[in-house]
């Protein structure tokens, strides 16, 4: 997408490194994969926005995660309007709606986001493989109770994703997304059979033990 160099170039060495302390289901990978799903949605959808600013927003909503992950969304919206140096880029009136959008991401907020800039990255924060839930379920679940059992965490998991995604669950989505919507149909198979659910998290959680990559 065409954004500004200069802004770019700032973001990457100066924000990125910082994902570095955040656990790996909030890490520069996902930011990354943030950045591209937001840009996939403003394209399919034809949305007439700053692109900028969507950038922006997907590359500092995630930044105070290490800090107070309950609260993750207000903490990295602040530190994204205290960058002084994001002044050259914006007005204050643009920088006023990437800070409301970082503080709207979070699928469980009760409200709409405020601008279309907090829908299309809340939308772009969602998980759109079957893999990823089951790994990022499961490692922050053990960032939250580091002593649970396996089986623990992979209940806990279940009932995550019965909440988040299932029928009538919390997350939302504003825009057309052929992408998201086979992958809401796969989890949602998935989750109607528990122990099915459970014994795939399992073998998949064991496969990454064995790469090392958990």
């Amino acid at each position: 997408m065409n954004i500004n160099k200069k802004l770019q170039e700032y973001i990457e060495k100066n924000i990125y490194p910082e994902y570095d302390k955040n656990e790996k289901g909030h890490s520069i990978d996902h930011i990354k994969y943030v950045i591209k799903r937001s840009f996939e949605l403003v394209n399919e959808n034809g949305l007439d926005v700053n692109l900028d600013m969507v950038y922006t927003i997907a590359a500092y909503h995630d930044i105070g995660h290490h800090i107070d992950s309950k609260t993750h969304e207000i903490v990295s919206a602040d530190i994204m309007i205290k960058d002084n140096n994001l002044k050259q880029f914006f007005t204050d009136e643009e920088r006023q709606t990437i800070k409301e959008a970082i503080e709207d991401h979070r699928a469980s907020a009760k409200e709409e986001p405020r601008s279309i800039y907090g829908r299309i990255v809340s939308s772009a924060d969602r998980n759109n493989t079957v893999e990823d839930c089951l790994r990022r379920t499961y490692t922050y679940g053990k960032k939250l109770n580091p002593d649970a059992t396996d089986e623990e965490l992979f209940l806990r998991a279940y009932d995550v994703l019965v909440n988040k995604f299932g029928e009538g669950g919390y997350a939302k989505f504003y825009f057309k997304d052929k992408q998201y919507e086979e992958f809401l149909k796969e989890l949602r198979e998935l989750l109607s059979d528990k122990d099915n659910y459970i014994e795939t998290q399992r073998k998949y959680i064991e496969q990454l033990k064995q790469k090392g990559e958990i």
